[in-house]
């Protein structure tokens, strides 16, 4: 073969040449390309400058074409490993392993002067197998730091360590809300019950009713007519929201007022409050206090000739007591006061008559123990001692009517949550009078106040109570009058509301063989047109019947009016 003309020779100068503009473009495009790398982005780790600067110095030795080692390569073998101030500095040996496997492709690679000194190309190996041995003593350094650990030391991480850094993209942690009318709102038990104001710490119950009604019988009498009237009624009942104590007001009011027919003019109103204050050591006490006004009632014992009207009552109460848990045992001591004042009657021909020596003050201690059979029962005993004062000694035909008080009496507390809540109970009470002409009034004495919710949206309430009622007739102590009332509501729909009472009333005299009897009955709905208003109705029907003359009568009554509550 005749050989090459001199302009068409590769030389080795040229051959390198070439060789190493291939070697740069492959770097470069292969750190461009690994820059797109999502594991490459994000932090660098001083492993990983550690590895390059050694894989650089092995490949600027192969490019140099010098055989020996240069002075960086002779300081970085001889210098000592390099040993961590604080342990978990440096990676673990199986980070050190997968280090060195990850060296070995490097082994065999050729250089541009391979072909001509075949020697000079198996020194890039020594120079990646030096590189593994350097990741193998700093592994053993390592595991040399474990060693001298004591038992219980806390390895302490790697300050700014970032391996374990997710340098993922994050999750999106501004989601995008739901809109306010797409929530599921949980339904209203009832959507036409009060909601009430807050009027400081106290829920504010108000009610307003307005309306036109109808009596047969004026003014309750043996010969009253009927008459149409305008009655406005206004309620209110006050609870106390307190994380302790509890105190509760009620107040009523209103007004009667004839349009045609009968004279009718009648107020009757009053308040009542209750505070009760749970002390330490199981003791509680409480206090509270009332007030009320209204006419007499027309099956009052007392007969006043030729009134033409009734005269008003005042009627103020006062209680106070304290109570202790000793164990299942309850004790209790408590006194109240009543006060009650009467206003004078209009005659027919004119002029007053003064109620005076009707004015009285009952004061009366009170003893009760109970004892608790189960968390919904507590039967127990009471007893009581008092004294009724008149404000006069003695009254208009000359009696001393002040009388020493005396009573007992057994019944039980009742307490099934939601279903059954009060107290019923049953004795004897007695009064004797300072005036010997005058007979001790006694007999049975009761007292019921019960609420029973036999399914949901029912309620069923007996009231019971005996009342001593005193007299300025003459020979005539005064008389016990018994009464009880039953009645069911019912939430006939969720805007319909219904209730039925019955209720009796049965008075017996003492100087002498006489007696009243009492019924009454009543019925009522109200449709809730919402929240906030409704239409009321109600009839009503009463009747007395006794032995005395002059004191029997009907009334029949009906209303229909509007009813606002918030």
């Amino acid at each position: 073969m005749a050989p090459l003309p001199p302009h068409h020779r590769r030389t080795p100068r040229s051959f390198g040449a070439l060789t190493l503009a291939a070697a740069g473009a492959v770097l470069v495009c292969g750190e461009a390309s690994a820059q797109m790398e999502p594991g490459l982005r994000g932090p660098v780790l001083e492993r990983s400058i550690t590895d390059d600067l050694i894989d650089g110095q092995a490949r600027r030795d192969e490019q140099s074409l010098l055989g020996s080692p240069t002075a960086l390569d002779t300081d970085m073998l001889d210098a000592p490993p390099y040993t961590p101030s604080s342990a978990g500095a440096l990676a673990d040996e199986e980070e050190a392993v997968s280090d060195a496997a990850a060296a070995q492709p490097r082994q065999g690679a050729l250089i541009d002067n391979a072909l001509d000194d075949p020697a000079s190309a198996v020194e890039p190996v020594g120079r990646a197998q030096t590189a593994a041995t350097l990741n193998q003593q700093r592994a053993a350094a390592v595991d040399a730091d474990e060693a001298d650990l004591v038992t219980g030391t806390v390895r302490t991480p790697r300050a700014g360590a970032l391996d374990d850094v997710d340098t993922g993209r994050a999750a999106a942690d501004s989601t995008r809300a739901t809109a306010i009318e797409g929530l599921t709102r949980t339904p209203d038990e009832n959507p036409y019950a009060p909601l009430g104001l807050r009027l400081g710490t106290f829920i504010v119950t108000p009610t307003l009713e307005q309306g036109i009604g109808w009596t047969s019988n004026a003014n309750l009498s043996p010969d009253g007519e009927g008459s149409t009237f305008s009655e406005t009624a206004l309620r209110l009942n006050a609870i106390s929201d307190w994380s302790r104590h509890s105190a509760t007001i009620d107040a009523d009011v209103s007004y009667r007022k004839s349009l045609s027919g009968q004279e009718i003019s009648e107020v009757e109103g009053g308040v009542a409050g209750q505070l009760r204050l749970d002390l330490a050591d199981q003791w509680s006490a409480f206090v509270g206090g009332g007030y009320r006004v209204r006419p007499e009632s027309a099956s009052s014992p007392e007969t006043i000739e030729d009134a033409v009207s009734r005269p008003t009552r005042h009627t103020f109460t006062g209680n106070a007591g304290v109570e202790r848990d000793l164990g299942p045992l309850r004790l209790q001591l408590a006194g109240d006061v009543i006060r009650e004042t009467y206003g004078d009657a209009e005659l027919s021909g004119g002029g007053t008559l003064p109620q005076d020596d009707r004015d009285t003050t009952l004061a009366l201690v009170r003893m009760r123990a109970g004892y608790e059979l189960s968390p919904a029962l507590r039967p127990f005993v009471e007893a009581e001692i008092g004294r009724r004062s008149y404000d006069e000694e003695f009254d208009r035909n000359g009696y001393q009517r002040s009388a020493d008080r005396y009573g007992v009496r057994a019944g039980v507390e009742v307490d099934i949550q939601e279903k059954l809540r009060g107290e019923i109970s049953a004795g004897w009470v007695s009064e004797n009078p300072e005036d010997e002409r005058l007979p001790t009034m006694s007999g049975l004495s009761l007292a019921a106040n019960l609420a029973w919710s036999p399914v949901r949206g029912t309620t069923v309430a007996l009231d019971a109570s005996t009342e001593v009622e005193g007299s300025t007739i003459a020979g005539k102590t005064g008389s016990l009058y018994h009464s009880a009332s039953l009645s069911v509501s019912r939430e006939l729909r969720q805007n319909l509301t219904g209730s039925v009472l019955a209720g009796i009333g049965w008075r017996d005299y003492f100087g002498h063989d006489e007696s009243d009897l009492v019924l009454r009955g009543e019925a009522s709905l109200t449709w809730w047109l919402n929240r906030y208003a409704g239409i009321t109705g109600r009839a009503s029907h009463e009747i007395q019947r006794g032995t005395l003359p002059d004191r029997d009568y009907d009334e029949t009554r009906v209303y229909l009016g509007m009813t606002f509550q918030r």
